[in-house]
């Protein structure tokens, strides 16, 4: 009985502080990409092919239900405690991205995954990004050394060490991803902006080098030809057909289970969710699914905006720049602003790695943003 009282009291103590409707926009976008998973790649195609076979579901279900497990856990913790055992975490997760060159799983000439017993195709940069931005906020925020310069450049060395082995994969755009978020929050914590375009000018020039010199980088330099001239190779193939269901969706959309980019282009249900959602559903399912990710994204830079604390300040722009960042990379290839990364969208996306990853986010968010206990 005492010890059920004590659960009670947790979870009322939990509830109190937290920011309820942050909370509620996390949980809205996340059944919602689960309801796009029913409805999109499992239900419809199941009564056409006359089969009960709706694994994508109940995996994604699965998913869902860890990640609301995750954000209840990390928004919970001390927010003391969250920030030192989050530099601990990121080092166990470094551990994971070193075993992918080694025990790696190898799809398409790639290696990103390691196949854990209860995460199979686990991939560990997802769990390296949310603590990757602690762990430079933390830096940058750090009161023992007073030369900005140097907390700069520890951060970028860290950052860097990401990089490669990322690179080693190779995952051009999670590469680029942790260099857009070490840049946000370094330009976020005041740095001279000459220093900045230098420093962006030299990696322009290694990514140049590493295109047209290093081989195994050859295929970034295909995919960008083929992106400025269709003519020069078949990358386009995918971002064309998923631009074609976008525009043949229309404004309402062909209806539930009539689209056919899931059976033409392959992981649509990850990297081309959006244009999956767009043709059955139409382009104003999209500006919705839009729209709930401005007002989480104004209501997270609103708690921002209020924030005393340096080093909170900066792990929330960290945090849900990430976000806005990886949506907007995935929409812009879909709507073949970019080239081809194979960046899944934040919450709808069906994936472990991806949804386990934005749950943390989510968690640390939830936890920075709750009513401050006197």
């Amino acid at each position: 009985m005492e010890y059920k009282i004590s659960i009670n009291s947790f979870y009322y103590e939990w509830w109190k502080n937290i920011d309820k409707f942050l909370f509620l926009l996390i949980t809205l976008l996340f059944f919602t990409g689960l309801f796009f998973s029913l409805v999109s790649t499992s239900l419809i195609v199941s009564d056409k092919l006359d089969t009960n076979d709706y694994s994508f579901f109940f995996k994604h279900l699965i998913f869902i239900l860890l990640a609301m497990l995750i954000i209840v856990v990390i928004s919970s913790i001390n927010q003391q405690k969250l920030l030192k055992f989050s530099i601990f975490i990121f080092l166990f997760s470094i551990f994971f991205l070193i075993l992918v060159p080694l025990i790696g799983v190898e799809v398409k000439g790639s290696k990103r995954w390691l196949d854990i017993y209860f995460l199979p195709r686990f991939q560990p940069i997802e769990l390296v990004k949310p603590f990757l931005i602690i762990l430079i906020s933390l830096i940058l925020c750090n009161q023992k050394y007073t030369n900005i310069y140097l907390k700069y450049s520890i951060s970028f060395f860290v950052t860097l060490v990401i990089a490669l082995f990322l690179a080693a994969q190779p995952d051009i755009g999670q590469t680029l991803l942790v260099f857009l978020s070490w840049s946000i929050l370094i330009f976020t914590s005041g740095i001279n902006l000459i220093f900045l375009g230098i420093l962006f000018i030299s990696l322009i020039f290694v990514f140049l080098y590493l295109i047209f010199f290093v081989q195994k980088f050859e295929y970034i330099k295909d995919r960008l030809f083929s992106f400025f001239d269709s003519s020069t190779g078949t990358h386009n193939f995918q971002s064309d057909k998923a631009i074609e269901s976008i525009i043949s969706g229309g404004f309402f959309g062909k209806g539930i289970g009539e689209g056919t980019l899931k059976n033409r282009v392959p992981e649509a249900h990850t990297d081309y969710i959006i244009s999956v959602i767009s043709e059955e559903f139409g382009v104003i399912a999209i500006i919705l699914i839009l729209l709930m990710f401005l007002v989480f994204i104004y209501s997270v830079f609103k708690k921002v905006y209020y924030e005393n604390d340096e080093k909170i300040k900066l792990i929330l722009v960290g945090c849900i720049s990430l976000i806005l960042m990886q949506a907007m990379i995935h929409i812009g290839v879909n709507i073949r602003l970019f080239p081809t990364t194979g960046m899944t969208l934040p919450f709808i996306s069906y994936g472990g790695s991806s949804i386990v990853s934005v749950s943390i986010i989510s968690g640390i968010i939830l936890n920075l943003t709750k009513r401050k206990i006197k």
